[in-house]
């Protein structure tokens, strides 16, 4: 038997998964507001030197911009967190491939916030949206 002193229940899963959902989706949002204001030029060149089309650029604005929206409405939530573990997984190929177990001068990973988005959003896969989505699973 284990003691939560704020009286965890059954919604307490359902919260956490909002929580989730919200600081994902949130935070996520805003590097595609960034996209908007500035485009996507950068990512254009970046994939310009791999082997991917130039066009996959503008899939920055589905991982950025609608993905983040549907998780933090949680319709599709699934699917939009796919969406953006696998933009991150763009992010690590494209940008950082020699800082996969890099450390910053403070010890802390150089792609901390990368791998946050990475396993949060896999997270989200793999738990569902909850009771207070539009999905409700």
């Amino acid at each position: 038997m284990s003691f939560c002193p704020i009286g965890a229940n059954a919604n307490s899963a359902h919260v956490g998964k909002l929580i989730l959902r919200l600081l994902v989706g949130g935070l996520m949002f805003f590097h595609g507001i960034n996209k908007i204001v500035h485009g996507v030029t950068f990512i254009k060149g970046l994939l310009a030197t791999s082997i991917f089309p130039e066009f996959f650029a503008y899939g920055v604005y589905v991982g950025e911009i609608l993905a983040p929206i549907l998780l933090i409405i949680g319709f599709k939530t699934r699917l939009a967190a796919l969406v953006l573990a696998i933009n991150m997984l763009f992010v690590i190929f494209l940008t950082h491939t020699s800082d996969i177990f890099s450390l910053t001068a403070h010890g802390g990973l150089v792609l901390e916030s990368v791998y946050f988005y990475l396993f949060a959003s896999a997270a989200i896969f793999f738990l569902g949206g909850g009771k207070y989505s539009i999905d409700k699973n």
